[in-house]
């Protein structure tokens, strides 16, 4: 039996939020999203993900028309039984003031509906941002804080041009599945077995990271100095890989790479992920650590339905 959530995407007509959906879960690259004409009204995608996880997902359109439906006559439709609320922010848009005043509006039927429900905010189209990056999103991160309250929200700075939607995505999903810290004992239980420095789990289709061996906050002992960006930039680039596979009529299975710094397997764990190993020890064959991650399979098809229904 499959576990349903309610995903919730709003925010301005033109903010980006049908081309963010289609990037990660349709594997369209950016230079497609161009062709997507305005969402109108709301767009339900039921997408399965982790075989038995299925997220149900409402793209609603942003024109003001739609809005103010929303949050009038649909009110208790659009804000009920909501897992998870991402609104989405131009960072360029001309009209702040009003997105704001819906985005408020928007909090509060969620907060009257499903008060449970955790909020994402995506300051998107950072890639037009041309100076003080870094100050422009803390200043919009700081607005928006002050806006929500008494929520607590979580605020990402994203673009569809690099990892950082990734991230921001890889943070949403995570925050659905229940017991995901029970992955990552394992997964570090993997890397152990494997004399690896890390282990990563990405799900099948979006190869956005379901969970991790290590923290990925707390890097500042890290002997090997791991990109603090490093999850995120393997989904981008593995994603594209894939795309490029499907132009060229091949089909992806798995990858290894041997480098004079470290040794990388990506491989299939079970039939809804993949799982990178990344070993820096010269002695460790990849023959080895694919046989362990041959020998994890059944284990890991078991944690990841416990995972899933456990609570």
């Amino acid at each position: 039996m499959a576990m349903r959530k309610k995903v919730l995407l709003m925010g301005a007509s033109g903010s980006g939020k049908t081309s963010m959906r289609s990037l990660i879960f349709s594997n369209n690259p950016a230079s497609l999203t161009t062709r997507f004409g305005a969402t109108i009204d709301v767009e339900q995608n039921h997408v399965r993900f982790l075989g038995d996880l299925v997220l149900n997902l409402w793209d609603c359109g942003g024109q003001d028309s739609f809005m103010d439906s929303y949050l009038s006559t649909q009110r208790s439709t659009i804000f009920q039984h909501v897992a998870v609320m991402i609104y989405v922010f131009d960072i360029e848009t001309r009209e702040a003031i009003k997105d704001l005043g819906y985005y408020r509006d928007c909090a509060d039927g969620l907060k009257k509906y499903s008060p449970e429900a955790k909020v994402f905010l995506l300051v998107h189209k950072m890639d037009l941002v041309r100076e003080n990056v870094e100050g422009v999103l803390a200043k919009k991160r700081a607005q928006l804080e002050q806006e929500s309250g008494d929520l607590a929200v979580t605020v990402f700075g994203t673009s569809i041009y690099n990892e950082s939607l990734y991230r921001a995505w890889s943070r949403i999903v995570h925050s659905l599945i229940p017991n995901a810290n029970i992955l990552s004992k394992h997964l570090s239980t993997l890397a152990q077995a494997c004399s690896a420095t890390e282990v990563v789990l990405f799900e099948r289709t979006t190869f956005l990271v379901i969970a991790t061996s290590s923290d990925a906050e707390q890097d500042v002992e890290d002997p090997h100095k791991l990109d603090g960006i490093r999850y995120e930039r393997t989904s981008e680039l593995i994603k594209a890989f894939k795309y490029s596979c499907v132009r060229a009529r091949e089909e992806f299975h798995s990858l290894e790479i041997e480098l004079s710094e470290f040794t990388a397997v990506l491989d299939e764990l079970t039939r809804n992920t993949y799982v990178l190993i990344i070993v820096h020890n010269p002695t460790i064959e990849t023959a080895a650590l694919k046989m362990n991650i041959c020998l994890a399979r059944n284990k890991f098809e078991e944690l990841q339905t416990d995972s899933l229904f456990s609570s």
